[in-house]
């Protein structure tokens, strides 16, 4: 059996969420406006087929809700250029932390990110 690949993928936001989303909001005081709003997610999908997910609102066989509502509502379009130098990784735990580094990092360029 194959083993799970886990990819890391970021998606662009409406900036509308910025000032819609109080959480959203205060995870992101760095943010000054200039750049984009995005989100930052790990997938053993691809990421386009996980982007369709969240905009559709996933919900797997047991009935939980596997999308994300700040994408399903603001979600625009994948940014590859974002995430393209990362790897597939086979460790949920080590993409989970590529999720955080990743997000970490866009923040302390001054974009505005959310991550779970």
């Amino acid at each position: 059996m194959a083993k799970t690949e886990y990819r890391i993928y970021v998606v662009e936001l409406h900036k509308k969420v910025y000032t819609e989303h109080r959480r959203f909001r205060a995870a992101n005081p760095q943010f000054n406006g200039v750049l984009e709003c995005l989100y930052v997610g790990m997938t053993s999908k691809t990421p386009k087929e996980r982007l369709k997910q969240h905009k559709t609102g996933y919900r797997n066989s047991k009935g939980h809700n596997l999308s994300s509502s700040i994408v399903k509502k603001y979600g625009s379009y994948l940014r590859p250029s974002l995430y393209n130098h990362i790897d597939p990784i086979t460790s949920r735990a080590e993409a989970l932390k590529m999720e955080e580094l990743l997000a970490l990092e866009l923040r302390r360029k001054k974009y505005a990110v959310w991550f779970n």
